[in-house]
């Protein structure tokens, strides 16, 4: 009898490559350190939620992101500052920065730069595991931390989504399937990302947003987020239910991601 292969769990890698890395830039920069830079930082509790709930307008999230497990590079020049002001005059809502290194080629410095130059609110895009991520992400500028259900033990995802209030700071809690919408709604989670995107394998599946809608309490934020291609896509889902959509790849593929999003905008007719 021959074994069928198993396909490669990317999201327990990064998981495992976070932890370690965690781990050596705590040794560099101690915690109590660290702490004292995130409790002098500025913060602005709400104001991410916020940008994700205006009425008039299909709020995008616009991602800076050098590279992706899926696509490989898609930006070698990635300059995060200039796309950023990019995706403000293109509309964007809010932007999220990419941060991981080992697979994203993500940096916590490209969050700094893109703080610098736009005042839109800012979400550090990582797999945070530890608090010290979320500190981190405080003294850098961010205004929201991402926290990934599957990632986490619903313990620890509790523990994190109250650090990270306690720290000023807005949470989107990713789900990839139904059954992690409870886990996250226990958590806490007002603000839920609904990932199209199987971290696991990487196939993107939209249904999974038309499904997880319908179960999202009217109270909490609903965000799509990947597959997300063409203007008809969001007034789709924004129609369904939705209040705001993150998008990446999309646009980070096109020679200019700022007017990329401006073009998807005037595609939705709003």
């Amino acid at each position: 009898m021959t074994s069928t292969p198993q396909t490669p769990d990317l999201l327990a890698a990064i998981v495992a490559a976070t932890r370690r890395m965690v781990d050596v830039r705590s040794t560099h920069r101690p915690l109590a350190d660290l702490e004292r830079r995130a409790a002098d930082a500025d913060t602005r509790p709400g104001r991410f939620a916020a940008a994700l709930t205006s009425p008039d307008r299909l709020n995008i999230i616009a991602e800076c992101k050098r590279r992706s497990p899926s696509r490989g590079v898609l930006k070698a020049d990635y300059d995060p500052a200039a796309i950023a002001s990019g995706y403000e005059r293109g509309g964007a809502a809010a932007i999220s920065v990419l941060t991981e290194p080992a697979f994203f080629d993500g940096h916590l410095d490209h969050l700094v730069a893109v703080r610098a130059v736009t005042d839109l609110p800012v979400l550090r895009k990582d797999f945070i595991i530890d608090r010290y991520q979320i500190l981190e992400a405080r003294a850098a500028g961010a205004d929201a931390v991402l926290l990934i259900v599957a990632a986490l033990t619903p313990p620890a995802l509790k523990s994190l989504h109250e650090a990270a209030t306690q720290a000023g700071l807005d949470v989107l809690v990713e789900i990839h399937d139904l059954f992690e919408l409870p886990v996250a709604l226990d958590a806490g989670a007002s603000i839920i990302g609904v990932n199209n995107r199987n971290l696991r394998t990487l196939a993107v599946d939209t249904e999974i947003s038309r499904q997880a809608v319908d179960l999202i309490p009217d109270h909490v934020i609903a965000v799509a987020e990947s597959g997300l291609k063409s203007g008809g896509d969001l007034i789709a889902l924004a129609s369904a239910g939705y209040d705001a959509f993150l998008i990446g790849e999309r646009l980070m593929a096109a020679d200019n991601p700022g007017q990329a999003l401006g073009d998807l905008m005037k595609d939705t007719g709003r």
